[in-house]
């Protein structure tokens, strides 16, 4: 269960929600699916916004529910359908097949990332 102490945010019909803790992208999807929601997608500018500040709260890069599909370079939400809203970091994303996971920067920004670091769980419902 999400010890939740203030750090939910609601943007459009989405609830956001983080547990503070930093664990690799599997990790933080389980913890999310176990919790009955998913891994935080930002679909628009303010959902963006709204995850962000999650980010700032903790200063902790997050991932986020986008991973590259089967062509290098090409990413989607995890669900399968394709991106409708983009905010790549300069030069990113750069991985070239290797970075399948998604971050997002303090500043809003994204990178492509290997899914094996620990970033910090945001989910949404």
């Amino acid at each position: 269960v999400l010890a939740l102490n203030g750090k939910i945010r609601e943007v459009g019909d989405k609830i956001l929600a983080s547990n503070g803790k930093e664990v690799d992208f599997a990790s933080a999807l389980q913890a999310c699916e176990e919790a009955g929601g998913t891994i935080a997608t930002p679909m628009n500018e303010e959902e963006n916004k709204a995850i962000l500040g999650i980010v700032k709260q903790y200063n902790r890069y997050t991932y986020l529910g986008i991973k590259e599909g089967q062509t290098s370079g090409q990413f989607k939400y995890i669900n399968g359908t394709p991106l409708n809203y983009t905010k790549w970091h300069q030069y990113e994303p750069n991985g070239k097949g290797t970075e399948k996971c998604v971050e997002m920067y303090t500043d809003g920004s994204w990178n492509d990332k290997k899914c094996n670091v620990h970033r910090l769980t945001i989910c949404e419902f």
